[in-house]
């Protein structure tokens, strides 16, 4: 999926969600992301999409709810999930836990099943939240225990904020979430090194099977 994202201060979102939608499938046959939290941009863009869209996000917020995951039912998207609630980021497991719980009893009330929910365990930079990273993983783990037929996305990179290394820090992360069972990630799809750790990772984790993805890229010379 291209992540698409209008939401800029001062302009007109629902034009220019809409032109961005137009825009980028006229130039890429590629699933689109719609990021946005604003209904009435995201009510315009949704029929313009090309197949079925992910809307990037809900959470707990009871306004962002409503708003948007009658939307997310009636056009027969995906939705990301983020396990935080309006103005106040989870720490704990538990925590996180509590509004998975409640997300997906909503997603479920609007006729959402769980494999089209994105969970987003929100990552937090480790510069600043020692222990999260390994609370993340944690919650990475309970959610596919609790629903294994959701799916699990980070927007990783908020990992390494404040250090040096980012890159390096990203690309070791990535395989520790797929490990515990993540299956989706915000990131440059144009950093090789990246890929190529994700392409490891989902073999030795069992998601690439028989490593037909991972042989596909070596032969490709994307692996190098």
């Amino acid at each position: 999926y291209i992540d698409v994202n209008a939401g800029v201060a001062g302009t007109d979102e629902v034009a220019g969600l809409l032109w961005l939608v137009e825009t980028v499938q006229g130039a890429v046959d590629v699933p689109l992301c719609l990021d946005s939290a604003n209904p009435e941009a995201l009510a315009a863009a949704l029929p313009k999409v090309k197949g079925a869209a992910i809307v990037n996000s809900i959470n707990g917020d009871r306004a962002r709810i409503d708003g948007i995951l009658p939307l997310v039912a009636k056009h027969g998207a995906s939705v990301v999930a983020l396990t935080m609630e309006e103005g106040r980021m989870p720490e704990t497991v538990s925590d996180r836990m509590k509004i998975a719980e409640m997300l997906a009893a909503e997603a479920g009330k609007t006729g959402i099943p769980m494999s089209r929910v994105y969970f987003d365990p929100c990552v937090l930079a480790a510069s600043t939240s020692p222990g999260q990273p390994t609370a993340v993983l944690e919650t990475v783990r309970e959610i596919r225990k609790t629903w294994p037929d959701t799916h699990v996305i980070s927007g990783l990179s908020n990992i390494s904020f404040g250090l040096p290394g980012r890159s390096l820090l990203n690309r070791t992360y990535v395989p520790m979430m797929v490990a515990c069972g993540a299956d989706a990630f915000i990131l440059d799809p144009t950093d090789a090194a990246m890929r190529a750790t994700l392409a490891a990772a989902k073999v030795l984790s069992g998601a690439d099977d028989y490593g037909m993805e991972y042989i596909g890229m070596a032969r490709e010379g994307a692996l190098e």
